[in-house]
């Protein structure tokens, strides 16, 4: 038998033949060690470019990785081995959902604060007309990617450098709707110590569908408008307001954004929804944000969050969408569903501690 495995290719001498016990015929070896009828790489250099193809820009580099450690393997051969396992991890994650999760580390005590973040980012699929030379078909569509962030509040700290950063967190990602989202990130939060937080924090921008998948999955717990959104939509009343001009526009946005940070936000909040609009282009921006600011108002208490030291921004989703965009999102990627599914769910085997769980039977 040959096999392709961490140390080059090897030749082995095996038994095959009829199982005595059951009388079917096989190879042991290539049973013990979960090796199909065709497969010809070792468990370990599987799992070893598994892991190199969540890791890297492309299956091409992968590849190209691969063979600085002395595994010479094509890119196809990285894309077949993802789609196999990476639907694997897809199977594994809806056994997973059908039973109630085993918290991780039940010895620690009890979380003052549980942070979930939720947000959105496009992803290119090939559309029905991809590959044809001629077509009213789109050759490429846009699909929403929902992300999910959950962390207890003490695994947050900084770098030397002053650099944010959180030691544990959980991430989760879906390409289907809120509520797919809701019930994977629920899951892996109550199995990172969610249910015995003493308070839960959600984080978000003003879209809908992340306050309506808070209500529906954590009502209980506080909202907060993500400050850095809040202070993009002040910016553009402030233009309107001021005919667009950002040099004029720039003293109210500071003076507003200053107090709403700082225990104002409802002296600013009750300022703006006295603003009068004009039927004017600028004046319906200035209706529209009104709406905003009215819709997020019990979502802005920045203050208080502060003070108790508790996060008012939602940068670590933020930075979660910007890294899965830098593998997902990269110049020339087109993605089939069942091809992002599968990498997808084997990045988040990896960073969510699922990782083994693939390679148990192998």
């Amino acid at each position: 038998m040959s096999l392709r495995s961490v140390v080059g290719r090897v030749r082995l001498e095996v038994w095959h033949g009829r199982d005595p016990a059951d009388k079917h015929w096989g190879c042991p070896i290539r049973e013990r060690w979960g090796l199909g009828a065709h497969k010809q790489m070792s468990p370990a250099l599987e799992e070893k470019l598994a892991f190199t193809a969540t890791l890297s820009g492309s299956y091409e580099a992968a590849a190209q990785v691969a063979s600085k450690w002395g595994s010479e393997v094509d890119d196809s051969v990285v894309h077949g081995l993802v789609q196999r396992v990476g639907s694997k991890a897809q199977g594994r994650t809806q056994e997973r959902l059908q039973q109630p999760p085993q918290e991780s580390q039940p010895q620690r005590r009890a979380s003052e604060l549980a942070v979930l973040m939720v947000d959105g980012w496009f992803a290119r699929f090939r559309g029905p007309g991809w590959g044809k030379k001629k077509t009213h078909k789109e050759r490429v569509k846009w699909h929403e990617i929902k992300d999910g962030v959950f962390y207890q509040h003490e695994q947050a700290s900084r770098t030397e450098g002053g650099r944010g950063m959180i030691t544990d967190k959980i991430v989760v990602r879906t390409q289907g709707d809120a509520t797919d989202l809701g019930r994977q990130l629920h899951w892996e939060a109550l199995r990172g110590g969610l249910a015995r937080a003493q308070e839960k924090l959600v984080l978000g921008d003003g879209i809908a569908w992340i306050w309506n998948l808070k209500t529906n999955r954590w009502p209980d717990a506080r909202e907060l408008l993500d400050f850095w959104h809040g202070g993009q939509h002040l910016w553009s009343l402030g233009r309107a307001l001021h005919g667009m001009d950002e040099a004029k526009a720039k003293p109210w946005v500071e003076e507003r954004l200053h107090r709403l940070r700082h225990g104002q936000e409802l002296k600013v909040l009750k300022e703006i929804s006295a603003l009068k609009a004009s039927p004017s282009q600028t004046g319906k921006m200035v209706q529209k944000e009104k709406k905003y600011f009215a819709g997020q108002a019990h979502r802005m208490s920045y203050t208080e969050m502060a003070a108790r030291g508790w996060p008012i921004g939602s940068g670590s989703v933020e930075s979660s969408c910007r890294q899965d965009q830098c593998r997902f999102k990269r110049p020339g990627q087109s993605w089939t569903h069942h091809g992002f599914d599968n990498l997808s769910a084997l990045d988040q085997a990896r960073r969510n501690n699922h990782w083994d769980e693939l390679w148990l039977s192998a």
